[in-house]
């Protein structure tokens, strides 16, 4: 049976044990991304999700406190209610991995520094993570950075944290910064476009005063620009690139575009399978319109998704295809850019192909030595020896 503490003091207990005996830990709160990253080695599991709940939130301050296994949703309604959001736009990747929507934890979105399409435009995940509580490797308490962001000062421990997969700490709570959501938005979307032609596409658009806040490519050739802003802001770049683009446009009023744009944050337009392979490219934005389109020409149920106005691409394929598509990836990374094998078979997420380039070892080793010398926590995700 999983532990669930439901007090930081619970959490101590719980930690010392395995520190005594040496058993590692296995942490997530509600499981949507347990599966990312290599398989874990533990001898126990607990769940974080007893810390939920929002703590604070201060609409006037754009400050948000909330236990870490607060659903993602239940922060971004309180936001909403108050016109603000979440900017870096936090996608919810449980249908991938199995599991329903509206299960993601803030404390797991944060552990994973995982950031949505404005990522490129308004920062990551760990830009507007302000602080934390939670218990280190030793069981002792710690508490980081503010909540406000002046007095996030000397070491900036949240940047850290965020994205070390639950390596480093057991988070119970989080400050995160919040921002007013736009007046409206819309979407300009082009229709049956060649890979070549987005890339140039996204590239004239993105160097524009069209300034839009998202660039995708789907897996059905659409090509799609987000707009975002006052009313009479968003109708002026709408019509600044139409006439870059020097062709029909098809525009999505706010509802409809939001729910367009909610679906790619998602990963949606991709349809992955159950058994399917899913790999996330961070890479030039040249870069998919070289290899990975040639695999999606020739292999049968080979699909990618193109973001970050071509810096972020999703791949998706059978089993069969896993050899091509590693030669593609090791292709894409001679251009520059690195590669995560985000949901495969649990024996496959134990090769070499999980983080690659590989992660920076010795560096990380140290890392961990301070936080968690014993390697209690989620022992194996991101390297064998960390």
């Amino acid at each position: 049976m999983d532990l669930a503490p439901a007090t930081q003091q619970e959490l101590v207990d719980i930690i010392g044990a395995s520190a005594a005996d040496g058993a590692p830990l296995g942490l997530y709160g509600h499981g949507t991304k347990r599966d990312w990253g290599r398989s874990v080695s533990f001898a126990r599991q607990v769940t974080l999700r007893g810390f939920s709940g929002i703590v604070d939130y201060a609409p006037a301050e754009l400050v948000l406190t909330a236990g870490a296994g607060t659903p993602l949703a239940e922060i971004e309604q309180a936001l909403a209610a108050e016109g603000q959001h979440l900017a870096f736009e936090p996608p919810d990747l449980g249908p991938l991995f199995g599991h329903g929507g509206n299960q993601a934890t803030i404390g797991g979105v944060l552990a994973t520094n995982l950031s949505g399409s404005r990522r490129p435009f308004v920062g990551a995940a760990r830009d507007f993570f302000l602080g934390f509580s939670g218990v280190n490797g030793r069981g002792e308490v710690v508490k980081a950075g503010g909540k406000v962001v002046k007095n996030v000062t000397g070491y900036d421990l949240p940047k850290l944290i965020a994205g070390s997969f639950g390596t480093l700490i057991a988070m119970t709570e989080i400050t995160v910064k919040v921002v007013p959501a736009p007046e409206t938005s819309c979407s300009a979307v082009l229709d049956d476009i060649s890979p070549d032609a987005a890339n140039a596409y996204m590239t004239q658009a993105l160097g524009s005063t069209a300034d839009p806040s998202g660039a995708a490519y789907l897996p059905d050739r659409q090509l799609i620009f987000r707009l975002e802003g006052s009313g009479p802001s968003v109708a002026y770049r709408l019509q600044v690139l139409k006439d870059q683009l020097l062709r029909d446009v098809r525009v999505l009023a706010e509802a409809p575009s939001r729910e367009l744009w909610r679906e790619i944050r998602d990963l949606a337009p991709l349809k992955v399978q159950n058994g399917e392979i899913t790999w996330l490219l961070s890479a030039p934005p040249v870069a998919f319109s070289g290899d990975i389109c040639k695999l999606a020409d020739h292999l049968p149920g080979f699909r990618y998704l193109v973001d970050w106005g071509g810096g972020r691409i999703w791949l998706s394929h059978g089993l069969t295809a896993f050899d091509q598509a590693v030669r593609a990836v090791h292709s894409l990374l001679g251009q520059g850019g690195h590669a995560t094998l985000v949901k495969a078979p649990a024996d496959w997420r134990q090769s070499d192909q999980v983080f690659s380039p590989d992660v920076p070892v010795a560096l990380l080793q140290k890392v961990r030595a301070a936080f968690d010398p014993l390697r209690l926590f989620n022992r194996g995700r991101l390297h064998p020896d960390l």
